[in-house]
């Protein structure tokens, strides 16, 4: 598994068009302000101002107007006028036209969404608002549907932008609170235990042995034993036993002499010489030959080493850390293993648990990961729907880590949009899903250390508000009735959260 890199892909706009339908998982609903509500509708033409002004106020929106593009920047910088969201301008005005206004908004208000509107319609000219920054652009004369039609696509859009924000800053707030050792990710229990106790050994030079099944991360605990150690300034060096042919293991651990085979034209230093300083990590020990488990069980024994077709011995000052994900005391009953290595190996044995069992640690990972992934293939991936986190945190992962690794490249290469859909996911873990979005919305809202009931009934009462404004489309009079509240207490609720 490589070592994790955390890059923080570059900040850009998502479409909505591209985006899927629940972008963010609910972790985030307490953090999100609602969409907006308040439009600024700059025209020269007074009776066009008065009619869209009269058509949004009664679709439930706030409207500020202005007959200029001068007069909207004015608006936009007056700190008497309330908070804007959109701005739905004509094109060609007196003085600063539409087009100069989206570079304004661009340059100086890059939150705010501009839509364009022109009786002197063109694809060409639609294409140039796009690019200096406009969202939207309609064609005058046009039909009042295709105003709000206009709007609510553009509140859709902000919506999801402030939820993207809202999401990412309460990430890079988890990722804060998560624990680093080395190159690991620290965020349950389970493995604030394991590094409780990598830091406890890693001031002694005594063996090392790393258990846990394929994937958990244990050449990265390796890793952090010698980067937390007195020898962190010596050599690091892994090898892996069971890939390495049995006739050439010998000669890679220990090193020849010239002339002790057929091709041993030169004398050949082994890894133990290469790790004199620092350490050593065998990683799969249960693959190592009987033949070779006594020359280890030596080295270890006497701080020595004889290199194949040499009489004299070498000192070497290596600490070694060996990791398996075999059974080997099963293997040492099974006569596959030494009794004397397993029991000089095992003098400080360290398990790593599966991530079945710590999958408090898949959204710091996933989060990681999707960073990681961003900065190695140039993908532009903000996070993972509510729906995918659910499946993630519904699958076993058998490959552990590194298969979590591995699927969220692949589904930052499948996701048609910057939020990871459970459309992008393996099928595989998909298949596998049996939680449902309440139970991993709970999980992950809800730590398993966190039981305060005032908490969860505050984030519940949030959460119900938000979900009513969006449904009403920030209409509080509708959503005061679907939240069985009296309008001022609904406002009371809104003044108090901060909306």
């Amino acid at each position: 598994m490589r070592p994790p890199v955390v890059v923080r892909p570059p900040a850009e706009h998502p479409s909505p068009d591209s985006a899927p339908p629940d972008p963010a998982p609910d972790l985030e609903l307490d953090v999100v302000p609602p969409a907006f509500s308040r439009v600024l509708v700059v025209d020269d033409e007074e009776p066009m101002r008065h009619m869209l002004e009269l058509l949004l106020r009664r679709e439930g929106y706030e409207v500020v107007t202005a007959e200029s593009g001068e007069t909207a920047v004015q608006r936009l910088q007056d700190d008497a006028t309330p908070e804007l969201d959109v701005v739905l301008t004509d094109v060609r005005m007196p003085g600063m036209g539409g087009l100069g206004l989206v570079e304004w908004a661009a340059a100086h208000r890059p939150e705010l969404t501009v839509i364009v509107m022109s009786a002197f319609g063109s694809v060409a000219l639609a294409v140039d608002a796009m690019h200096r920054g406009a969202y939207d652009y309609i064609s005058k004369p046009f039909k009042q549907d295709e105003v709000v039609l206009a709007l609510r696509k553009a509140q859709e859009r902000q919506r999801l932008r402030r939820e993207n924000s809202a999401l990412r800053a309460r990430l890079r707030e988890r990722l804060a609170k998560t624990e680093r050792l080395g190159a690991l990710l620290i965020g349950s229990a389970a493995m604030r235990g394991v590094a409780r106790m990598v830091r406890k050994v890693a001031g002694y030079k005594t063996t090392v042995l790393l258990l846990g099944e394929s994937g958990v991360g244990k050449e990265l605990a390796s890793r952090a034993l010698h980067d937390e150690s007195p020898r962190s300034a010596g050599p690091f060096v892994a090898v892996n036993c069971g890939a390495i042919p049995e006739t050439l293991l010998e000669s890679e651990l220990f090193g020849h002499k010239k002339g002790a085979f057929t091709d041993a034209t030169a004398d050949k230093r082994g890894l133990f010489e290469e790790a004199h300083g620092g350490t050593l990590f065998l990683d799969e020990i249960g693959e190592l030959p009987p033949p070779l488990q006594v020359k280890l069980l030596r080295a270890l024994q006497e701080g020595e080493i004889r290199r194949v077709g040499d009489n004299h011995s070498i000192a070497v000052d290596v600490r070694v850390v060996a990791a398996t994900s075999r059974e080997l005391r099963q293997m040492v009953e099974d006569g596959e293993f030494r009794q004397d290595l397993y029991y000089r190996l095992a003098v400080m044995p360290i398990e790593l648990p599966p991530l079945r069992e710590r999958k408090d640690d898949i959204p710091p990972l996933v989060e990681h990961f999707v960073s990681a992934t961003n900065a190695r293939l140039g993908t532009h991936v903000e996070g993972v729907g509510r729906s995918a986190i659910a499946s993630l945190l519904a699958y076993d992962w058998p490959g552990n880590v590194r298969e979590l690794e591995n699927t969220i490249e692949h589904a930052a290469v499948m996701s048609e949009g910057p939020w990871i859909g459970p459309e992008a996911l393996p099928e595989r873990v998909r298949a596998r899903r049996d939680v449902g979005d309440d139970d991993a919305w709970f999980q992950l809202r809800f730590p398993k250390d966190d039981l305060s009931v005032k908490r969860a009934q505050r984030a519940v009462e949030r959460d119900f508000i938000l979900r009513a404004l969006e449904q009403t489309s920030g209409n509080r009079t509708h959503a005061a009735k679907l939240l069985d509240l009296s309008h001022r207490a609904l406002l009371y609720k809104i003044k108090e959260f901060g909306f």
